[in-house]
């Protein structure tokens, strides 16, 4: 198996393709990417039969902006006979994985391909049936172990593949399900719930998204995202001229704050987060973040970046780099990374965390 296929937002395949590419030959893997518009997916096709393998245990997934999932599958299989559409899926995996933890069976996110999701769901029973049978697949649920991945692009037609669970992504189809809350104020609260999830590993949500944190939302009308901070029981300067959701304002969390996001300056030393969603050119979104960082008016900071109609991956990258040249020249110290959430659209999220060193007494050292 020489080929990594990765799932992504349709429409963002030329992105996605460009990223692999990019990120394979810094760990000296070459190849090629097969793209198709609007499919959901990318194949990246390595010269050199283990290096599809190297580099999904290597590049670490949580690097890469536009994938939603990163797996090794081999040749299409097309024309599975419709009386025995398992043995050669099983076939193709005898003698290169054993003893998998899990089993996803799955479409690209499209609406065509969406069609095909009852069908999976009806295979994957007897499938799984024949994987444990053959000892491909455990007879238990093992989330330490490889998942084996089945990814039908048309009826009978499917690359099949594994994935390591240490550098995937753990939801099915890469896509987190969440539900919107009856109450939010807008669909966008998504983002922010799934931004949490991405960058914030679970163990550690009890102490950085904690309970009587103090949080700055610019740009947060109608309420999104301060909606989801409140949620957390933070406690929120909401930062724009606009209106914000009254029950939130009633919630006595909230102090709606009417002013320029891009101009408000903060008065308290107290800010851990820092959230913002405005529709801005990324450069001066990235600026304005950049400043906040370094200035130490918070510790962890997520935005999102509106992408321009071309050139989306070299915009993305060039903000990037941006933002850590201009945090490098002040000495401030940061880890960043950056995602493309199910929830984004021609966007994607960033999220910052400022590294403080250990010096007691520091005026903007954070507990």
């Amino acid at each position: 198996m020489n080929k990594i296929a990765l799932y992504c937002r349709a429409g963002f395949e030329k992105e996605c393709a460009a990223e692999i590419s990019a990120k394979a030959a810094e760990y000296d893997v070459f190849g090629f990417a097969r793209v198709k518009e609007k499919s959901g997916y990318v194949l990246f096709e390595c010269y050199q039969p283990d290096d599809a393998d190297r580099l999904i245990k290597e590049l670490p997934f949580c690097e890469l902006i536009f994938a939603r999932q990163m797996m090794v599958v081999g040749e299409l299989l097309r024309h599975l006979p419709s009386h025995d559409r398992i043995s050669s899926i099983v076939g193709m995996l005898i003698g290169v994985i054993e003893n998998g933890g899990e089993l996803r069976v799955e479409v690209a996110d499209t609406n065509k391909s969406k069609e095909l999701l009852k069908f999976c769901r009806k295979l994957t029973v007897p499938l799984r049936k024949c994987l444990r049978e053959h000892k491909i697949l455990l007879t238990n649920y093992a989330p330490s172990q490889p998942v084996i991945h089945v990814f039908f692009i048309a009826p009978g037609c499917c690359y099949v593949g594994y994935s390591y669970s240490n550098n995937n992504s753990p939801f099915y189809m890469g896509i987190p399900r969440l539900k919107l809350p009856a109450d939010a104020p807008s669909r966008s609260t998504l983002k922010l719930e799934e931004a949490f999830h991405v960058f914030i590993p679970i163990d550690e949500w009890e102490d950085r998204l904690a309970s009587g944190m103090h949080a700055v939302d610019l740009g947060a009308c109608p309420g999104g995202w301060t909606y989801q901070l409140v949620q957390r029981s933070m406690r929120v300067q909401a930062i724009d001229n606009g209106m914000i959701d009254q029950r939130l304002i009633d919630g006595g969390q909230v102090a709606h704050v009417r002013a320029d996001g891009f101009k408000y300056e903060p008065t308290s030393n107290k800010i851990y987060w820092l959230v913002c969603d405005m529709v801005e050119k990324p450069a001066k979104v990235t600026q304005l973040i950049s400043k906040w960082l370094i200035k130490g008016w918070c510790r962890e900071a997520i935005f999102n970046l509106k992408l321009p109609m071309k050139k989306r991956y070299e915009e993305v990258c060039k903000n990037l780099a941006r933002l850590e040249g201009q945090l490098g020249i002040q000495g401030t110290n940061a880890t960043i990374r950056a995602k493309q959430l199910y929830h984004d659209r021609e966007e994607v999220t960033i999220h910052v965390r400022r590294i403080w060193p250990e010096m007691p007494g520091r005026r903007n050292e954070r507990d």
